[in-house]
């Protein structure tokens, strides 16, 4: 693969020096600013080799560099090698940005080029103003994997399909008007929108363009005065046509929308972070723009009563599915004929057996002993290991349903285990029940409660990088914002309504990984005289594995939330077993 690597950069620096460029930006991203682009898109995954889901490489006429965070620390050093591309791991302090990494390497007076048109536009903006302020020049014009990448995937075409009122709870139309409302408080006339899941929900559509994510390659522009929707005709059947229209919704042809920007009037909204530099600088000078978070992405993260009882009723199917697979692997893995890449089709397997199934919301990750320390690891034929009857696997999975998504992880004792196994188990568990035994004031955000999940790691001088929890989609993207659960600062308050993963864990390089996730939804608790209190309640509906726990290490407390979990889960889920599912149930949910 480092040999195919090597050429496409080579085919790259031929076309730099065509254009006069001495370094080129490609990010993670496509127009939308997807985190999984279409495979149209997948330009940065192309010509590094590095699958992660983030990630940017640069590339000058001599050297190149990928940037990507903790996640994939492990795994980017794996598939990189012998590519020539450096790894710059973000977020540790002698890492350079990108842009002082380019401000060394390059001249005064030379060229750097993004593509405008999948560069997000508030980031464009702070690379023209840091690099001209070191006599660095930014071009914008040129996508080079038109030319260079010859057999590039079509952008594409599939057909959508309406999602029925009684899964999303809403219709379009009325999503709309309170879009409207929204932004006409914020003095705007009108929504540019750009990010498929966004749109998706807005109007009640689902597609299949972007692997595990049930979204469609649209654009969409909301007002009072009209609503549309810019996407390929090819795209659209009659019935989602007359849907459409109903709804009060214009079609247009998906390239039209630069079309349609050059020609706004009226003060608009939108989100500067997903809005790409070619879009934001369609519309004409002078017209006010007035950059925010979106509103609409507030409103998908708060989920109504009928989404909130999907993910209720998703969950328990998924359950079900779950115990049936943790019976098999625990059959199958004393016999010693199962690796790590035969576990993603199991899963599948049963869920698939489940009502309102649509598919996986990600790649499955089945890390077992050493792989399991790479957070977002990527079996493959090649890195598949055997799962022996001894330490620990780590599987992070979920489905996709008309009603809901799931996103679960559980690390899971296949065989005897070290002491230090289990004391960082346990560590692991104390942090998922810090959360999710949380109650806090109304106005509270992630980053204040991310301490919770951390507090025995640390004590101990451990940690972890990535974030605890990230925002779930209803029948959408696994992640979605704008919450999350973080060390670092987001305004985004946790709302009643929202739906949010509870993941911390811990990693040990080239040993064992340990990750216990569960889906919580924030809930009204109490209100007192100091306000009103909220607190979470946990969705995700599967046991989580007594042997590696360190009883002694748990508090009063902390036992009593584990065994009532477990009781939750015997109780929903075993009426859909059978007695043999049963009794293995009852036994793996018994108080500790």
């Amino acid at each position: 693969m480092s040999n195919i690597i090597n050429k496409r950069i080579n085919h790259f620096r031929k076309f730099l020096e065509e254009k006069e460029l001495h370094a080129f930006i490609v990010p993670s991203t496509d127009p939308h600013l997807s985190e999984y682009p279409a495979s149209h898109w997948a330009a940065r995954q192309w010509i590094s080799g590095f699958t992660g889901s983030a990630g940017t490489v640069v590339i000058t006429r001599e050297k190149a560099g990928l940037w990507t965070d903790s996640r994939y620390f492990l795994q980017a050093a794996q598939q990189l090698e012998g590519s020539g591309i450096e790894l710059f791991k973000e977020g540790l302090p002698a890492t350079p940005s990108i842009e002082e990494w380019l401000i060394s390497e390059l001249g005064k007076g030379e060229n750097v080029g993004i593509d405008g048109n999948v560069y997000a536009s508030k980031d464009a903006f702070n690379l023209i103003h840091k690099l001209n302020a070191k006599n660095l020049h930014v071009i914008t014009d040129y996508d080079p994997f038109a030319s260079i990448w010859h057999d590039r995937p079509e952008i594409p075409k599939n057909p959508i399909f309406a999602l029925p009122e009684k899964y999303t709870g809403e219709s379009a139309k009325s999503k709309i008007a309170r879009i409207c409302d929204a932004v006409e408080e914020q003095g705007a006339d009108s929504l540019l929108i750009a990010s498929l899941d966004t749109i998706a929900w807005t109007f009640n559509i689902r597609g299949n363009d972007v692997k595990c994510n049930p979204v469609a390659v649209a654009y969409a522009y909301i007002s009072r005065k009209e609503t549309i929707l810019f996407i390929k005709p090819e795209k659209i059947t009659k019935e989602v046509a007359d849907y459409l229209k109903a709804e009060g919704v214009i079609v247009a042809e998906y390239e039209k929308i630069f079309d349609y920007a050059a020609k706004i009037q009226a003060p608009t909204c939108l989100d500067g972070s997903k809005i790409t530099f070619k879009l934001y600088n369609t519309i004409p000078t002078g017209i006010r723009i007035v950059d925010m978070p979106s509103p609409a992405d507030l409103m998908k993260s708060i989920k109504n009563s009928a989404e909130i009882q999907g993910f209720d009723n998703a969950m328990v199917r998924d359950g079900v599915a779950l115990v049936k697979f943790l019976m098999w692997l625990e059959n199958a893995v004393p016999q010693g004929n199962i690796t790590e890449i035969d576990i993603p089709g199991k899963l599948v397997e049963y869920r698939s057996q489940q009502q309102n199934y649509v598919g996986e919301s990600f790649d499955t990750i089945s890390g077992y002993g050493p792989n399991g320390a790479i957070v977002h690891y990527n079996v493959s034929p090649e890195s598949a290991l055997p799962v022996k009857p001894e330490g620990f696997l780590l599987v992070d999975s979920g489905a996709q349903y008309f009603d809901g998504t799931t996103d679960i992880t559980r690390t899971i004792a296949v065989g005897p285990l070290t002491e230090q196994m289990k004391k960082d188990y346990t560590m692991v568990l104390k942090g998922h029940i810090g959360i999710a035994t949380a109650i806090y004031p109304q106005g509270t955000r992630g980053s204040q409660l991310d301490i919770l999940a951390r507090k025995a790691l640390w004590d101990n001088g451990l940690n972890y990088l990535h974030g605890t929890g990230h925002g779930i989609g209803h029948f959408l993207n696994v992640h979605e914002g704008p919450q999350n659960i973080r060390m670092n600062e987001n305004p985004t308050t946790l709302q009643i309504g929202m739906v949010t993963s509870n993941e911390p864990g811990l990693y040990r390089a080239n040993k064992y990984g340990i990750r216990i996730e569960n889906l919580v939804l924030t809930q009204h608790e109490t209100t007192t005289e100091f306000g009103e209190f909220y607190s979470f309640k946990t969705l995700t509906l599967c046991p989580i594995d007594k042997a590696p726990i360190i009883k002694e290490m748990l508090t009063g407390n902390e036992i009593s939330w584990f065994n009532n979990y477990h009781k939750l889960v015997y109780d929903r889920l075993s009426p859909l077993l059978d007695n043999e599912e049963k009794e293995w149930l009852k036994e793996k949910t018994n108080e500790i």
